[in-house]
């Protein structure tokens, strides 16, 4: 069974085990915390971060599928089982923009985000100011989100999910502006997901690995 190394609250871990619920698939959850990493985690992805998923050969147990990156976690589980066609199969193209989309808001708005994040946290006078950075790409997402029902079409795609986790930090930075803001379709969207029965599964805290190295399931059909 795969084996996923996870941290509750990283909007990256969190995106992985979304797709990973969303596509029904079960695996071995290994919670941990960054200053204390279990030594299996570093030998199977050196870099030290999280997701990692480590997938055995159904053949041949000595070979095995390290995937480090949170977005190929996500493709990885979808291209396994994608019950809610969250990869718009029957468009070949759509993958492609979604990538390219996330890539994007993966390249100029996490910055934007952590400068408003650190500002607000720093209580630097700055506040303002990296906020509107980030109302740019909040704006785009607005605009999306009046001509469709989801950031990509009328249906859930990747790209809701892979940006959903980062758009519910941006919401806890200045909560009572947020609630103000001019994004109520934006507001709209995230509440449909942080009131969800999925969200509450995703987000469900597990005891780290290292206390008692149990095997704890995750996934929809989590029990073994």
């Amino acid at each position: 069974m795969p084996i996923l190394y996870s941290l509750q609250n990283c909007p990256y871990a969190m995106r992985g085990r979304i797709a990973l619920f969303k596509s029904q698939q079960r695996v071995l959850i290994r919670a941990v915390k960054l200053n204390n990493k279990p030594e299996e985690m570093l030998l199977a992805s050196p870099k030290g971060s999280v997701p990692v998923l480590v997938v055995q050969d159904t053949i041949d147990s000595e070979k095995r599928m390290v995937i480090e990156e949170s977005l190929e976690v996500m493709l990885w589980a979808l291209s396994e089982s994608d019950p809610d066609d969250l990869l718009d199969s029957e468009n070949p193209q759509s993958l492609a923009t979604m990538i390219h989309l996330i890539a994007e808001f993966e390249q100029e708005f996490i910055p934007a985000f952590n400068a408003y994040s650190c500002a607000k946290r720093y209580h630097e006078d700055n506040v303002v100011e990296c906020r509107e950075n980030c109302e740019t790409h909040i704006q785009e997402l607005e605009r999306r989100l009046n001509q469709h029902q989801y950031l990509f079409s009328d249906k859930e795609s990747l790209l809701d999910i892979a940006l959903m986790p980062f758009i519910r930090k941006f919401a806890r930075i200045e909560r009572q502006w947020y609630l103000q803001s001019p994004y109520p379709k934006l507001r709209q969207w995230l509440d449909s997901y942080l009131q969800s029965a999925m969200f509450s599964k995703v987000m469900e805290k597990h005891e780290l690995w290292l206390e008692g190295r149990k095997d704890i399931y995750f996934g929809q059909r989590a029990q073994p």
